[in-house]
């Protein structure tokens, strides 16, 4: 089968990702098989390629916005039939064991194994997955609709809701990527007025467009005291400067798997009752009610399409912010 791999992680103008062709995966027990044909791009895959993420194997196929139909099963798999079209994404198995875990957060289980990390993901003609760790996709969603929502649809989902933010509130969104253009879409259904910051005028057009209230850029300042924010842009120095927007009792969400390093603090930042928090992962639970409520609102995911092999250049410009909504390689032939 083909793939792009990594071998050794370097900075994306490098082209670390190889194209390549290697063995087609058997899938083993409680395992299906995915004949690819779409996966998004997202900053996680970033961060792996130019090795900001311990990386705990390579050669390592990226990628976690899996899209694709069983077509093979390893023993004991139930789930889903052969020719049915499933998604996977980032969380690809937990121990269910372990205390986080019988608590309903196995998205913080200690022996978690990520997609496109720890397991080779969907930047390749196939792709293999924990059926457990699989979902069924609403009918109304393209294959390259449904991939972004894997990833930047089910996270912008927990991170909402990691805000504390509430229907009619004000919500600030702090970069305004693939995850963002999902989440203003359900904040707007919860009638949430929302305050987008962005450098790109782009994305600025974009948010205004899916109905924000307001746009701006971090060096601005919202016209009212927000009630809660998420912040999707990887770059600490933005912390301060939403929770400064935030009213007192407000929550700020940390949406980034990696991010630089945070600046210090004034106490009267996070006084009055602010919260800081950050969002580690997604749970199962989380995909399966994101999913339902993208097909009921319904969400639309503003996508462009690019060929597999593309896949470092469409990091390049994902990383220099030039992808409007998301990205997503179109695999299949």
């Amino acid at each position: 089968m083909r793939a792009m791999r990594l071998t050794a992680p370097a900075p994306i103008d490098e082209r670390p990702l190889e194209f390549a062709q290697v063995a087609d995966p058997v899938p083993g027990p409680g395992q299906v098989r995915l004949r690819v044909s779409a996966c998004g791009v997202c900053h996680t895959d970033l961060h792996t390629v130019e090795g900001e993420l311990t990386l705990p194997r390579l050669p390592v196929t990226p990628g976690h916005q899996i899209v694709g139909r069983v077509d093979a099963a390893g023993p004991g798999t139930t789930r889903y039939r052969l020719g049915e079209r499933v998604g996977v994404g980032w969380l690809g198995w937990a121990c269910g064991e372990c205390e986080q875990c019988l608590q309903a957060r196995e998205n913080l289980c200690p022996d978690a194994r990520f997609t496109g990390l720890h397991s080779d993901g969907g930047y390749a003609d196939l792709a293999l997955a924990d059926e457990r760790f699989a979902y069924a996709l609403p009918a109304g969603f393209t294959d390259v609709e449904a991939a972004p929502l894997l990833c930047a649809g089910v996270i912008g989902y927990r991170a909402l809701r990691l805000s504390e933010i509430r229907p009619g509130g004000s919500l600030g969104l702090y970069g305004f990527g693939a995850s963002a253009h999902i989440a203003i879409q359900v904040a707007r259904h919860w009638g949430c007025a929302v305050y987008a910051f962005s450098r790109g005028s782009e994305h600025r057009r974009l948010a205004a467009e899916l109905g924000a209230t307001w746009t701006g850029t971090s060096d601005d300042a919202p016209p009212v005291a927000l009630d809660s924010g998420i912040l999707f842009a990887p770059a600490g120095a933005l912390v301060p400067v939403a929770l400064r927007h935030l009213r007192p009792g407000g929550t700020l969400a940390i949406n980034a798997v990696y991010m630089s390093a945070i600046p210090e603090l004034r106490y009267e930042w996070v006084y009055g009752e602010r919260t800081v928090r950050s969002v580690a992962n997604f749970t199962r639970q989380d995909a399966v009610d994101f999913l339902q409520l993208a097909a009921a609102i319904p969400v639309r995911t503003e996508v462009e399409v690019h060929p597999l092999r593309e896949a470092n250049a469409v990091l390049l410009r994902l990383k220099g912010g030039q992808v409007q909504g998301s990205a997503v390689l179109r695999v299949a032939e």
